[in-house]
């Protein structure tokens, strides 16, 4: 093969490897988002909510899923020991930040849920959505749980 021909090659392979980690990254917004409309399904189940309060926990829970995930992922604590002070304290700080945009989220959409459901169905969300938490934590090990 001519150098010509190694370049052009190594170019659609760069070309094509891009449009795979493209077509990844939007596939899973569209499972992430039937994953939420399902669980809100589930949760509006169990609730026994029916016509435009069903449609609009939904839309709602939805919603909410979305403002979350948009934050992106929280960072966990840095394993590094030539971490330094300084790079300790801004990573602590970096995930008090996340916290504190999640707890405005979810303050958010309990006024929102406020206005269409009781506080009981309220508590009961955040129930189902802790159990469905855990069983998803348990089916991947590799995620990280809480102490």
């Amino acid at each position: 093969m001519t150098m010509k021909k190694i370049i052009a090659f190594c170019l659609l392979m760069m070309v094509c490897v891009c449009q795979v980690y493209a077509q990844t990254d939007s596939q899973r917004k569209v499972q992430r988002q039937q994953l939420a409309k399902a669980q809100a399904n589930h949760i509006a189940e169990e609730l026994d909510l029916n016509g435009k309060k069903r449609a609009l926990f939904i839309q709602t829970y939805c919603n909410c899923q979305k403002e979350i995930w948009a934050l992106g992922p929280k960072s966990t604590a840095s394993k590094d020991k030539n971490e330094t002070e300084t790079d300790a304290r801004q990573s602590i700080r970096n995930r008090f930040d996340h916290s504190k945009r999640i707890l405005a989220i979810r303050e958010k959409y309990y006024e929102e849920y406020s206005k269409f459901l009781s506080q009981k169905e309220i508590e009961q969300v955040y129930e189902l959505e802790r159990q469905a938490m855990r069983r998803l934590s348990q089916r991947n090990p590799n995620v990280q749980r809480r102490r």
